[in-house]
């Protein structure tokens, strides 16, 4: 008997605490992916009542286990902060009786992600069309930097694509070489992207029984993401350029300098920008052909810069945030983050939450609330391997003695 028939009347699909009113629950997830496109969609999969049964390398894991400084409890604050609510399963896939663990664990899968280079599935035994043709019902989420086809041999890291995808092009101040965004911006968005892709196919398999495959690249993800920058590129063959904190179609629209520290103006309309003026007590600003309408502000935007600068540079920034938000201005400092989560407890929105087991420290709250069903935070992030005897015992699977590596 083959560890994918042991597996067909075990009990294993449960969520990771034994059960829950998620609205994922009972949906089990064979998570291949690391690093963090595929594990943050994987967490908030996870995060929705889904079991997400991570799939490491043995002895060193998803590679993000060692991206530190900073650790907590000796293990990465990256790793910590998109891989909560998982069972961690370590398993050599390049050994026999690994490979046929984890695919007895596909075998009970709903769905299954992987970013590993593309090939590398197909060369385990692990892709699509071979899963597929034996679980007709599986979902297979394939995340990748540039595509199968010509950017296969491409890596796909975000930095990279930020680069050649446009997003550092962008992204900066006027002639210079190009920022970065704080943050793996591409990574993210791809891992939404993904995340959607998932839950699509999965009401499509509601109705008619039949999984299929996702597939959601980096590059494809940041061309999207790029809105109103990609469609001036497609629909008038404009191309972009780096305005550091300007915005290119909209005036006032960027950072000026208060009397103690910047503040962000966002002014959307004409009706805002005439109580800014008000407020700044330059009531005539308003009515100046040169600032009447935002295209003409566009237009005019370093003599409405020279204009407005004085009179901001007289108060601190608080006492504008105060001020101008009452009146339907939009604006605010540029806070740190340790200002950011203040700002958001003091809002009511709880963005640091407890984790329920096994965890001290507090992690991100799930930004999509569910009144119903809401997400829960059911376990810490696990320790490498940390569920693999109790998982395969589960299954009735015995590896025995085995090596200790993985693609």
């Amino acid at each position: 008997m083959t560890a994918e028939q042991q597996v067909a009347g075990s009990g294993v699909g449960g969520s990771a605490d034994g059960g829950g009113p998620g609205a994922l629950s009972g949906i089990v997830v064979a998570d291949f992916g690391r690093v963090l496109a595929a594990p943050y969609m994987t967490m908030l999969l996870a995060d929705l009542g889904a079991d997400v049964i991570k799939i490491e390398r043995p002895g060193t894991g998803d590679d993000t286990r060692a991206w530190g400084p900073p650790f907590a409890d000796g293990e990465a604050t990256y790793f910590l902060g998109v891989n909560r609510n998982k069972r961690s399963v370590a398993l050599d896939l390049t050994d026999p009786r690994g490979l046929e663990a984890a695919r007895a664990i596909v075998a009970r899968a709903d769905v299954l992600v992987e970013n590993f280079r593309p090939g590398t599935m197909e060369k385990l035994g692990l892709g699509y069309e071979e899963l597929s043709a034996r679980h007709p019902g599986l979902v297979y989420c394939s995340v990748t930097g540039f595509g199968t086809d010509g950017g296969a041999r491409l890596p796909g890291y975000d930095l990279l694509v930020q680069a050649m995808g446009g997003l550092m092009s962008v992204t900066g101040e006027p002639g210079g070489r190009g920022t970065k965004a704080g943050v793996a911006l591409v990574d993210v968005i791809t891992g939404l992207h993904a995340g959607m892709g998932v839950l699509a196919a999965l009401r499509h398999r509601d109705r008619t029984g039949r999984g299929q495959k996702v597939e959601v690249s980096l590059l494809g993800s940041l061309l999207s993401a790029l809105t109103n920058q990609a469609s001036a590129y497609v629909g008038a063959g404009v191309v972009p350029r780096a305005l550091g904190n300007r915005h290119p179609s909209i005036a006032p629209y960027e950072v000026f300098d208060a009397r103690d520290r910047p503040l962000v103006l966002a002014v959307g309309n004409d009706r805002q920008f005439r109580a800014l003026c008000d407020r700044l007590g330059l009531p005539g600003l308003a009515g100046d052909p040169r600032f009447a309408t935002n295209t003409a502000r566009v237009a005019h935007r370093e003599e409405l810069v020279a204009a407005l600068s004085g009179p901001l540079a007289r108060r601190d920034a608080d006492a504008w945030f105060e001020e101008l938000t009452a009146t339907g201005v939009p604006c605010g400092p540029i806070n740190d983050l340790a200002a950011a989560f203040e700002l958001a407890e003091r809002l009511g929105l709880g963005p640091r939450v407890p984790v329920a087991q096994g965890a001290a420290a507090r992690t991100v709250a799930s930004p999509i609330g569910l009144r119903g069903t809401p997400a829960a935070y059911r376990t810490a992030p696990p320790r490498l391997g940390e569920h693999t005897e109790a998982l395969l015992a589960e299954l009735g699977i015995d590896l025995g003695t085995g090596g200790e590596a993985a693609p």
